[in-house]
């Protein structure tokens, strides 16, 4: 395999990463499917085992008042607890990203975003790289107290919808609250864009 430095393309510093959508590692061979569900796959690519998903993964950052991040209590049995996460899911059929985001946000926080210029990319992240071949759509968006207030209900593997103040969201992060790698990546992206 040779050496290679590649960045995450994605609006506006370019075009979306075609790694957002495509397994791009042709050189691992050969492929066999181990387990396919209509969620997601299991491969082994050459002497790698792959688990990828069968449609786009995107999450939300929704920002209100740029002092505070909405965040969602997610029953994970798999970890055996409810943690603290944003908003965040797989596209259907068809969806444009930033419309999947939407509707994860408004599904898992109950606060419906219908201008879709509001949701604003950000770098795509790889959430596994030793074992997920794609990465996944990140978005931001710019929300009011106000919005938050006035969300409405939300699905049933949400525990509970919270607002976090950017102060206990960096204790959080420091002190294990807040754990899964990939909020913690894309709230300590935002936090030092805004330095």
């Amino acid at each position: 395999m040779t050496s290679r430095y590649n960045n995450a393309s994605y609006p506006p510093a370019g075009p979306w990463d075609r790694r957002l959508t495509e397994a791009v590692c042709p050189e691992l061979s050969p492929v066999e499917t181990l387990h396919d569900n209509p969620w997601f796959t299991v491969r082994r690519r050459g002497a790698y085992y792959t688990a990828e998903y069968r449609m786009p993964q995107v999450i939300v950052l929704p920002v209100v008042d740029g002092e505070a991040f909405v965040m969602v209590r997610v029953k994970r049995p798999v970890l055996n607890d409810i943690t603290l996460e944003l908003p965040a899911g797989g596209a259907e059929d068809g969806e444009a990203p930033e419309f999947s985001a939407a509707r994860e946000l408004e599904e898992e926080a109950g606060i419906r975003v219908s201008d879709l210029t509001r949701i604003i990319p950000m770098p795509p992240l790889a959430t596994s790289p030793n074992r997920m071949p794609k990465l996944v759509y990140v978005f931001r968006v710019d929300l009011s107290r106000q919005e938050f207030e006035q969300r409405r209900p939300h699905d049933d593997e949400i525990e509970s919808v919270e607002l976090v103040p950017v102060g206990e969201a960096i204790r959080l992060m420091t002190s294990g609250g807040i754990y899964v790698a990939g909020i913690i990546a894309i709230i300590s992206m935002y936090l030092l864009a805004r330095k």
